[in-house]
């Protein structure tokens, strides 16, 4: 299974991408996109977009995986994160690609198996998983590959479970 996972933002929107065979996660590509921070809003809603269906069309992932915003105090921040999100959510579903949402405690959970885990140490539990002699940079892209690991733990557990019932 072929995972890209997406860090949303409006200004930088990290991207991962990670293949699993068996138990084995294997690193296919990682990066972020960039927009210029004063453009306006629709056009670098536009931008990441089209920066997004082209990585769908280069890597033909499965699933795209997303993290939710971190509804924090600063709400116009958060609305902004949103943006990204549904534009993540939106290119996927008009390339008919299945999308998974996860919130940044599921995802610190699946892949520390700590709920609380810091930035760091997130970083790197990619880092070691990916079998990579450093974390990735920037730091978007390392929270993307978690949000694609987090997805292939949790397809993972939910095999897992669907087996055990059908043991019963």
């Amino acid at each position: 299974m072929r995972v890209l996972g997406i860090d949303p933002g409006t200004v930088t929107m990290g991207y991962g991408v990670v293949e699993s065979q068996n138990d084995d996660i294997a690193l296919i590509d990682y990066g972020a996109l960039s927009c210029r921070e004063r453009s306006p809003i629709g056009e670098r809603l536009s931008y990441l977009y089209h920066e997004l269906l082209e990585l769908i069309q280069r890597h033909q992932p499965d699933t795209v995986a997303v993290e939710q915003p971190f509804v924090a105090h600063n709400v116009r921040s958060t609305l902004a994160i949103g943006r990204a999100q549904a534009t993540a959510l939106l290119a996927a579903a008009n390339e008919g690609i299945p999308t998974y949402e996860y919130t940044p405690a599921q995802i610190k959970q699946m892949v520390a198996n700590y709920g609380a885990s810091s930035k760091e140490q997130i970083q790197e539990m990619v880092r070691l998983q990916l079998g990579l002699a450093q974390a990735p940079q920037p730091d978007d892209a390392a929270d993307a590959l978690a949000v694609a690991i987090c997805h292939l733990r949790q397809t993972h557990l939910n095999n897992l479970l669907a087996r055990q019932g059908e043991r019963e």
